[in-house]
C-alpha cells in the first residue's frame, strides 16, 4: 500500500452528488463500505491477474453511507495492489468461477508489491487532481 498526500485530504462534500460525479470517470464505491466509512476506487492498471487500485477513503460525519444524502470527509488516498488467481479452484466454487457466473473471487494477495512507486503515487495524485477535485467548490 502507498499512501500519499494530497489536496483532498479533509475535504467534505455529498456523497449522492459526488458518487454520480466521478462514476463517469472510472470509480465506484469500493466493497468493503460500512455505514461510517468507505472509498471510492479506481482501477489504474490491470494485467494477467493483477491490479492496481487508487483508493480514495472517507468517513461520513452526517447521516450514513446508504443514504445518498450523507456528508462525508475525506482521508489520505493509497494505492493498492490486488492479485487475483485466474487459475482453475477445483472446490464447490469452481464450476461458477470457470463460467464466468461467480463475479467475486477473493484475490490471492491485497496488498501485493508494487514496482515503481512513484510511477504509480503520481498516477494516483493525477486521478484526483483530474478526475475528483474538479467538483468540489474552491
Amino acid at each position: 500500500m502507498l499512501q500519499f498526500d494530497s489536496k483532498i485530504v479533509g475535504k467534505e462534500i455529498g456523497f449522492g452528488y459526488l458518487r454520480d460525479k466521478i462514476a463517469d470517470r472510472g470509480f465506484t464505491i469500493g466493497g468493503n463500505w460500512e455505514y461510517y466509512k468507505g472509498s471510492f476506487d479506481s482501477v489504474l492498471w490491470k494485467e494477467a491477474g493483477e491490479t492496481i487500485y487508487l483508493r480514495v477513503p472517507f468517513i461520513v460525519t452526517s447521516g450514513e453511507l446508504d443514504n445518498e444524502d450523507c456528508q462525508i470527509r475525506f482521508q489520505k488516498p493509497f494505492v493498492i495492489k490486488h492479485v487475483a488467481n485466474i487459475g482453475l479452484d477445483y472446490d464447490e466454487g469452481s464450476l461458477l468461477d470457470a463460467t464466468g457466473a461467480s463475479q467475486f473471487q477473493t484475490p490471492l494477495d491485497t496488498d501485493g508489491h508494487i514496482h515503481d512507486k512513484s510511477r504509480w503515487i503520481q498516477a494516483g495524485e493525477q486521478a484526483v487532481e483530474e478526475k475528483v477535485l474538479p467538483y468540489f467548490l474552491h
